[in-house]
Order: C-alpha cells, then structure tokens, then sequence
C-alpha cells in the first residue's frame, strides 16, 4: 500500500477539481458522482466553518478521504469520509442524508458519529491507577470494534484521528497531550490489531511526538537523515536483495521499511541498550516457498554483507513460546548502513501475522483473549481477501458485528467501560460494579431514559443505576422466566443475600411464596412432606427455607409437583364399586383410566385440568369419562351424590398433549394492553382458544383467556410472564363453580 503521507491539496477551485479527478481516477462512472456529489453536499454543509488552525473545516473531510484512498478502500467509504462530521456538527439529520446517498453511506457516517464515546476516555496518570487505565483501554478497543458493524467505520475513525493529529499544533498544550494519549492508548492499537501500518506507524510517531517532545527530538536526531533518505536506501537494498536472491535461484517477496521513531525509542528501552546498538532501524523482510529456502537465502544475505555478531536468531530451528518462526541476522549494507534482515516462509509469515502469534500480541504484551484474538485473526484475514472478492457487498457483508456477539461494552455515567456477558441486563450491570449497588438497585436508565430492569443492554449503551438508601434484593429476580438476571455473577449474589436472611424469615417467606404460587395457580391439597422429601429435606421448614432464600425456584417446586402427582394417582386403590376386573387405558387426552376398558374421555369445563393436577374421572351416562381436578367443587358434590359413579385416572407421559386452561388477567386498561397481552402468548408459542373482555367504569379490565398448556409448569411460567406485564395487576387461574 502506498505510504499515508498525503496532505489536504485544497487551496482553489482548480485545484479541487484536480484533486477530486485524482479521487475518482479509475472508478466506474456512477461510483464517481457518488464521491463527487459527496464533496459538493459536504461544501454546502460545512460552509463558513473553520477549524482551530482557520482552515476551512471542509478541507479536514478531504484530507480523511485523501487516506482512505490510499489505503484502497471502495467508493462508499470514500463518500462516508467526506461526510462524516455532517450529522454531527451541520444540521443536516440522518434521515436527509439517508435520502440523499442511500442507506449504506448513512450507516457508515452514523457509526462514526457514535463512535465519539472515544472522547469520554481520559488517562490517568496515577501510577496506582496504571492497571485499570490499560485495562479500560482494551475494553474501549474492543467496544469500538464490537460498535462498528461495518469495519470501514473503524477505518473512517484511524483516518479521521490520523488527520487530526497532523494538525495538532493548532490545539492547546494540554489538549495536545490529552489526544495524544488518546491516540497512542486507543487508536494505534487499534490500527496495529487490523495490520493499518501506514496509519499505526505514523499515529505513534505523532503522539509519541506531543507525549515526550524532548525524546522525541533526541531520537529523531539520532537518525541523523531524514525519513524520506531512509525510505529511498531500503528501496535500493531491497533490489540489491533481490539481485542476490536470484543469483542462488531462490524465489522470494521482499519488502522493506524504515523503523519509525517511537519503535526505535521502545526498542532502545526494552533492550536497555543505546541507539548505536539498534540494528533494525532500517529492516527487509524475505517471504520464500519453503524452509529450505530460507536457509538459501540466509546464505546468500551473508554472501554479499558482512553480518553483525550477536544479531542472529534462528528462530526456525528454535521457535519462539508462541510458536513465532523465522530468521533474523543484522548485516552492514553498502554505503556501511546496518540492515535488519527477517528471513520466513509464506506460511510462518502468515500464522505471525495471524495466528497465536500475532505480531500485535507479541509487540502490546499482556494476557492474551483467545476469543477476542480469533477474531482480530478472522477480521486480518477479511482485510488480505478484500482484493479477491469480486463484490464489494460480498465484503462488507463479512464483517458485520455478530462476531463480537458474546459480549457486551457499556459505560458508565463517568465513561468507564464494562465488559459483560450478551445478553445483560442493568441489574447485572449494577452487581458487577459493586454488589450492594445491586442489591439496592429499583431502577436503570440507559443513554438517559428510564428502561425496565430486565432491559436488555447492548454495546456502547451509558448505562446509570437508581438505588434506594437500603434495602436487599426481590425474590423475582431469581425467576429466569421474569429475565432480570442474566450473568451467573449477579445470580450468585442474589442467591448469597437471600442465605445470608434469617431463617424464620426465610421460613415464612417461602411459605407465602409457594401459598401465592399454589393459589396462582388453582392447586390445593399438595402434601409438603413428600414435597420436601422430593427435595431431600427431611423438615419442611428447611425446605420452606431454601424457598425463602431462592435457593429453590419456583419452576423446580412446579416440576416436582407434576412428578408427584401421577404416581399418588396410581397408588390410589379404586373405590369399592367399581369392576374387580382392572386393566389400564391410556385415553386420547393423554389420561390413564384405571379399572375399565376402552371409554371415551373428555375435560371437564368447570375446571379444565391439566397435567400436574390431582384428577379424578366421572362415569357419566352415554358421555364416557369426564375427568375433573379433585377439589372441583362439581366433582366433590357427584362424590357426595354418585360415589359409585367415581373412577381412579392419573396422567399419562404425552409431551405434546395440551389442555385448555382458563387464565383471568385484571388490570388497569391502557391501550395496547390486549395487544400485549397476546404477543406474550404467541411469543411463547401458546395457542389462544378464546378471549372474553370486559372494562367496568373504573377502567378496570377482567380477561379470561383460555388456552392450551401442556402441563403445570409451562403454566406456572405463562402466569409470571403475563404478571410483568404493565399495567396487569393480577394473574390467577380461573375454575368455574
């Protein structure tokens, strides 16, 4: 790639016209006038403003454009860069634009514009403070990547950051210092991950330059030539290379580059070492087919210079931990200047660049991410392709964010960065910055408005917790039907609190808890020791207890409940009356009839049993078996009045066997609440047989919906999920008398 270097060209009329022929040259027709119409809207937007320095603030939008045309990016990224401060600082809106240059520009430009949240970083000079700075820096560098669904946004942002630190000067010291630390800790990694050198190498150079002047000044003297001499002998050695390359009939790329500044100055003080002793500030590098060209190329090199003892490494034969291979030696090329020469297969050259051992892990340090490292590794490997693809959508399509889908990064109302699970939600938020904020967490608001606590957050959300002076958390929060919590961290805490209560407490409001459950759902006459027992209790206030502090869920009590029922059913001995001759049946309703043979069965209305509930069938004339949960107030007065028509039946296994239900919702009526109401059931996959509604003049609304479940769990949680609902303020299910 051409070398970033480039200055804004734009001083008249004639020369704008000049440089916007040179922008488009080579580009299909209708790509053109998309960048040329970019320009003139951009002109129109930005006119009388300026910048800081009193250039023409249009001409910034140029100089950015000019970069990412060296860097060979396509017409959209082009136009984007050329409008990317209209939204944020003219009074053109997205929408405007949207309809001016199509979505995908609009989309480009409003990335970057969200991507400001890189202004809310600021270092720390705190030594103390130095570990949390790195790691707020990392999480930043990840958050903007995981924000960009387009990766030409990170390249629009480089570019725009690479211009504006070639203007500094214009600036304040102290905002010289605070951007150029801005840069180095966020934007040059950044560039270096994505394998940007052009812009990586000139953005630590420039900060390095406003961070440490004086050093600064004292390496670059230490060059003693000026950087464009340095370019022009590597491109000279390089062919001298090439010449002895082939003279031992060895195949090989060869590139070369000159050592920037700021690498030199980390090298001399990683090494400890003087400049004289700095062997790599002009360095080429050899790409052959196989090892044993390497080793022919390495001979060749030490042919034609003499090499500098103590500067070989063969790490070929000896790899480096990370599995890093290649050659390295320093030689004094003509003109008696030291060259570094790095000697490496295509293969081993690419597992460098993007393998475990990635040059930027090596050259940044730290602990490594495998997950987040693959993915840096797969975007690498996107940028080699981009040239292959022959649709530029084909390309861009590759690089949409779902590979940063496993994690989150919010902000704080401070700025700092939170790295959370996908799917978090502010509760786990709030136990993740300290748990007793979570514990007295009632309320959240994200990017400023008011959101449910089982909102959930996405990347680059500025996320604030509204706390109570005391107080612990609700039991709810435990319910994974209700989805406050999502991290196992936050639900750890949660639970920790609730064992931590007294246990009388925890007795008493675990009895209420299963009491409002049962009562919820229309079940009386549960045995709670056997309950217990099921749970390995032998007390049933321990159990009680375990309930109390959410150690057992409600969902697991329903499970346990629907498993107890049918064996009770089956132990059950059949009443005096009825035939001595028993066999089992298995009915179309999915109910085990004990005692008769083959006899049609049907649900009962009154009370529309299901799976779970104690049952008992009624012989009835000419209509088969009608079964009916055994506290139906029906059932018990046929008991009283037919004992010798009562018949013992239990549930059969049919998974996919649903029942009709009867639920009865009050609330306060809103508009759109029905609409909730049955969007909750078709999320939930649960077929509606019927709905009657009726609102009383004080605007109280009493539904009863009845609808097919297919067993005492999946109800319990359809009644949790319908009680979330705003405005609802009772949930129960409903027998008829």
């Amino acid at each position: 790639m051409v070398q970033v270097t480039t200055k804004y060209p734009i001083t008249d009329t004639a020369e704008i016209e000049r440089w916007l022929d040179q922008l488009v040259a080579g580009r299909a027709a209708t790509e053109a006038e998309v960048i040329r119409r970019a320009w003139h809207y951009a002109e129109r937007a930005h006119a009388g403003q300026k910048r800081k320095s009193g250039e023409p603030y249009v001409w910034h939008a140029a100089a950015v454009a000019q970069i990412l045309a060296e860097l060979g990016l396509d017409h959209d990224a082009i136009a984007a860069a050329i409008l990317h401060d209209v939204v944020e600082d003219t009074k053109i809106n997205l929408d405007e634009l949207t309809r001016e240059f199509g979505a995908r520009i609009a989309a480009l430009v409003d990335g970057v514009t969200k991507m400001t949240v890189i202004q809310e970083f600021r270092a720390d000079s705190d030594e103390r403070d130095l570990r949390r700075h790195h790691t707020q820096a990392e999480s930043l560098r990840k958050m903007l990547l995981a924000m960009a669904e387009d990766v030409r946004v990170v390249f629009i942002k480089l570019a725009d950051r690479l211009h504006n630190m070639r203007t500094l000067s214009a600036l304040p010291e102290e905002k010289q210092r605070r951007i150029a630390r801005e840069t180095m800790d966020i934007f040059a990694p950044l560039a270096n991950r994505l394998g940007i050198w052009q812009l990586k190498w000139e953005l630590e150079d420039l900060a390095f330059r406003y961070l440490e002047p004086a050093t600064y000044k004292r390496v670059a003297g230490l060059l003693a030539e000026r950087r464009v001499d340095r370019e022009a002998y590597i491109i000279r050695f390089v062919q001298w290379l090439q010449e002895a390359l082939e003279q031992v009939g060895v195949k090989a790329d060869v590139t070369g580059r000159p050592k920037h500044i700021y690498s030199i100055w980390r090298k001399m003080m990683r090494k400890g070492t003087d400049f004289e002793r700095i062997y790599d500030v002009r360095a080429v590098r050899v790409l052959v087919n196989d090892i044993r060209d390497c080793y022919a190329a390495l001979g060749a090199v030490h042919s034609a210079w003499q090499y500098v003892p103590g500067e070989f490494d063969d790490y070929i034969a000896t790899p480096k931990e990370n599995n890093y291979q290649s050659i390295h030696t320093a030689v004094v090329g003509p003109e008696g200047k030291t060259v570094e020469v790095q000697i490496r297969t295509h293969e081993m050259h690419r597992q460098s660049e993007l393998g475990v051992a990635a040059h930027w892990r090596y050259k940044e340090g730290g602990r490594g991410d495998k997950k987040f490292d693959d993915k840096i590794s797969w975007l690498r490997s996107l940028l080699e392709w981009k040239d292959e693809v022959a649709e530029a959508s084909e390309f861009v399509d590759q690089f949409k964010s779902e590979v940063f889908s496993e994690r989150v990064y919010v902000l704080t109302p401070k700025g700092n960065i939170v790295d959370l699970q996908a799917g978090a939600t502010p509760l786990d938020f709030a136990y993740h910055i300290h748990t007793d904020i979570g514990h007295r967490c009632r309320g959240a608001k994200v990017n400023g408005q008011m959101v449910t606590l089982p909102h959930t957050l996405k990347t680059g959300d500025r996320v604030e917790i509204i706390t109570i002076k005391d107080g612990g958390p609700s039991r709810d929060w435990m319910s994974p039907h209700l989805g406050y919590l999502h991290t196992s961290r936050a639900i750890s805490k949660v639970a920790q609190w609730f064992r931590q209560q007294n246990y009388d407490t925890s007795v008493s409001e675990g009895r209420v808890a299963l009491e409002r459950e049962f009562d919820r759902l229309g079940i009386a006459d549960v045995n709670y020791d056997k309950l217990a027992q099921r749970f390995h209790f032998n007390k049933i206030d321990d159990f009680l207890a375990a309930i109390g502090r959410s150690d057992i869920k409600s969902g697991q009590v329903m499970q346990a409940v629907q498993e107890l029922v049918e064996p009770a059913m089956r132990e059950t001995k059949p009443v005096e009356s009825a035939p001595r001759a028993w066999s089992s049946h298995r009915a179309a309703s999915g109910v085990v009839i004990q005692g008769v043979g083959n006899l049609l069965t049907r649900m009962a209305k009154c009370c529309n049993p299901v799976p779970g509930d104690p049952i008992v069938g009624f012989i009835t004339r000419g209509q088969g078996i009608t079964i009916h949960r055994r506290d139906c107030a029906n059932a018990l007065r046929q008991h009283h009045e037919h004992e010798d028509r009562m018949i013992e039946v239990g549930w059969g296994d049919d998974a996919d066997q649903t029942y009709p239900v009867d639920v009865e919702v009050t609330a306060h009526d809103r508009p759109g609440l029905l609409r909730d109401i049955t969007a909750l059931f078709a999320n939930e996959k649960i077929n509606v047989l019927g709905v009657n509604t009726l609102t009383d003049k004080q605007n109280v609304a009493r539904m009863t919906f009845t609808i097919a479940i297919s067993n005492i769990e999946s109800l319990s949680r359809t009644l949790a999920l319908l009680d979330r609902i705003p405005n609802v303020t009772q949930v129960r299910r409903k027998t008829r008398s």
